[in-house]
């Protein structure tokens, strides 16, 4: 029994010295006190630092979503250098830790790749703004009003009031189109009318049925009416107006209904495919 109980201490300390580091094992109550007098000043230090970053922020032009994000990232990397001073101050050899923390991050880079891809692609929206909230636009195939723009998604609301939530990934790589961007936007349409019609006359239908939009269409640059192409059934016609871009889908409706009636009242036929077929007696 004596025995078993003087080898129980040597026990735990093979424990202790497997476990705990030799550096940590010889640190005394001096390197402890400094140890703590250092924390203190690092906590004071990043108190102050992060209110400098939030006032630079306040004041900044960079897009309030990003605020967060830039807070949490310099929060971690100030308590990360803290620890590392600290551990300095107690004789730790801080290069493990250092090497371990790389290793850790590379496991989470590796594990969170395509989480990261969306936060990089959402920090690059946000910086370089391509679009804003409220803008109506077209990406990836998908068209609507701009939701919300955060670091993972960029959401849309669809003309039929669809939401749309698409990786910010695809957003910074692809094609985006921003109708909002400017005051004015230019209606396009393409017309037929029968080979049999005039062209003046179904020119001037045409600028009677613009006429009738009022003071939605601008005069500057002046409204395009010209024939565009022969075709197998009928001669085409373009339309190319301008508008204010708030006005441009009842401006494009209406002017659609009112070619219709202008074509009506002159007696102008809007043919559609058709085949002549001609008997000939033997």
């Amino acid at each position: 029994m004596p025995e078993s109980t003087s080898a129980l201490p040597d026990n735990m300390q093979n424990v202790v010295e497997a476990l705990v580091p030799a550096e940590v094992r010889g640190i005394n109550g001096h390197q402890v006190l400094v140890a703590v007098i250092t924390l203190v000043v690092c906590l004071v230090m990043i108190r102050v630092l992060m209110s400098i970053l939030n006032k630079f922020l306040r004041h900044s032009k960079i897009e309030k979503t990003l605020h967060g994000f830039i807070r949490s990232v310099a929060r971690v990397l100030l308590y990360f250098l803290t620890a590392l001073i600290v551990a300095s101050s107690l004789g730790v050899d801080v290069t493990s830790l250092v090497a371990l923390f790389s290793v850790v991050g590379l496991a989470l880079s590796l594990a969170l790749q395509g989480t990261l891809s969306n936060l990089a692609g959402g920090i690059m929206l946000l910086m370089t703004k391509p679009f804003l909230v409220g803008d109506f636009v077209e990406i990836g195939g998908h068209s609507g009003t701009v939701l919300e723009i955060n670091l993972v998604y960029t959401k849309l609301n669809t003309l039929d009031n669809k939401r749309v939530s698409i990786p910010n990934s695809e957003v910074s790589s692809g094609r985006v189109v921003n109708y909002s961007t400017e005051g004015n936007r230019r209606v396009d349409l393409t017309v037929s009318a029968s080979y049999d019609a005039p062209v003046d006359a179904v020119k001037a239908a045409l600028v009677d049925a613009v006429a009738a939009q009022g003071e939605r269409i601008l005069e500057e640059p002046a409204p395009f009416i010209r024939l565009q192409g022969y075709g197998d059934h009928a001669i085409e016609y373009v339309v190319r107006i301008w508008c204010k871009n708030e006005d441009y889908w009842p401006v494009y409706y209406d002017l659609l209904e009112e070619i219709k009636r202008s074509f009506d009242r002159k007696g102008i036929e809007m043919t559609y495919p058709h085949l002549n077929v001609h008997m000939m007696q033997p």
